[in-house]
């Protein structure tokens, strides 16, 4: 079996998801970790992988089929994407939806010119929601889709807050509305403002001396994140944010109601729901096989920028053709 060399870029939440998925798949190997961090201060669950200063990685260009990017959608995937994809065939979990058309621009600009492969936006929304989607949107045409999210963190979001100036720490919960889900689910196609689908909910630990008033200010009107929300933020210390808030479960669902029949006599709903203990790690997890995937297309001859709706399913298994026939189909 060839290998598949997989580096990780960032090595927080995600970065130590991916690198448990890479154990969990005997065609890939860790082959390098890289941080921002003193790379003396990392260690990693698998012995012997080198940990390398962000800034290098262009040296291990030649020993990296794929390298995953772990770096939040704010401010680091933006500008590590296109500059990786210089050197590397790259795989993001950009999430910030409202820029994916322009980070995909970018991106296979930055690609095409390297002849590299670049896969951005992979998780599961973006990503495997992305999916639900369009299968139910092409299957019931008549109809409507609904997406909803929570209760969970957010990493995104979380990161996003973190970035604010006198931020120290937070947790950001993104909730659905209940009314609104009960509503979606009888079929009656209603009509929903983002507003009235979730409220978000952020629990932040502000830097001594900090103004909360001006950081709370920053959260609520934040485009793209929270201005089109209700938005309740509560300001706690360290020691209760890591005591009651110190998982990172999340979920949500994808729902499409459509008609069917003379008249739209008959009404169907389809539901493609996640539960996750772990937000970071079931992403990571996605990251990985798509990972796989993007290696296939690359070896193949694709060049520039794709995203989880130009990847052929089959190429994210490690199973054959013949087996996913056998027993997939």
């Amino acid at each position: 079996m060839n290998m598949i060399r997989i580096g990780i870029m960032g090595y927080g939440n995600l970065g130590r998801g991916v690198e448990y998925a890479i154990a969990q798949n005997p065609d890939m190997q860790l082959a390098a970790v890289f941080t921002r961090r003193d790379p003396a201060s990392i260690r990693t669950a698998t012995a012997g992988v080198p940990v390398l200063a962000a800034d290098s990685a262009a040296d291990m260009k030649d020993e990296i089929d794929v390298m995953i990017l772990c770096g939040g959608s704010a401010t680091d995937l933006p500008e590590q994407t296109p500059a990786l994809a210089r050197w590397f065939n790259v795989v993001d979990s950009f999430d910030t939806h409202a820029r994916i058309p322009e980070h995909f621009a970018v991106v296979d600009a930055a690609a095409k010119e390297a002849s590299t492969l670049g896969l951005i936006s992979v998780g599961w929304d973006p990503g495997l929601f992305s999916l639900n989607r369009v299968y139910a949107s092409a299957v019931l045409p008549q109809g409507e889709s609904y997406t909803f999210w929570g209760k969970g963190v957010s990493q995104g979001h979380s990161d996003a807050i973190r970035r604010i100036e006198g931020v120290q720490d937070a947790r950001q919960y993104t909730v659905p509305v209940e009314s609104a889900l009960e509503a979606v689910r009888s079929g009656s196609q209603p009509v929903l403002t983002t507003r009235q689908k979730h409220t978000r909910e952020c629990f932040v630990v502000a830097k001594p001396g900090a103004d909360t008033a001006r950081i709370e200010k920053e959260i609520k009107e934040m485009p793209n994140y929270f201005a089109d929300y209700d938005t309740t933020v509560h300001f706690v210390s360290q020691e209760e944010l890591l005591r009651d808030h110190a998982g990172l479960p999340h979920g949500g669902m994808v729902i499409r109601t459509g008609k069917t029949g003379p008249e739209g006599a008959n009404t169907h709903v389809i539901e493609y729901r996640l539960k996750l203990d772990s937000n970071p790690e079931f992403t990571s997890s996605v990251l990985v096989a798509y990972a796989r995937a993007l290696w296939r297309m690359y070896q193949a001859g694709e060049r520039g920028c794709k995203t989880v709706l130009d990847v052929p399913p089959a190429l994210l298994s490690p199973l054959s053709g013949e087996e996913l026939r056998a027993s997939m189909l």
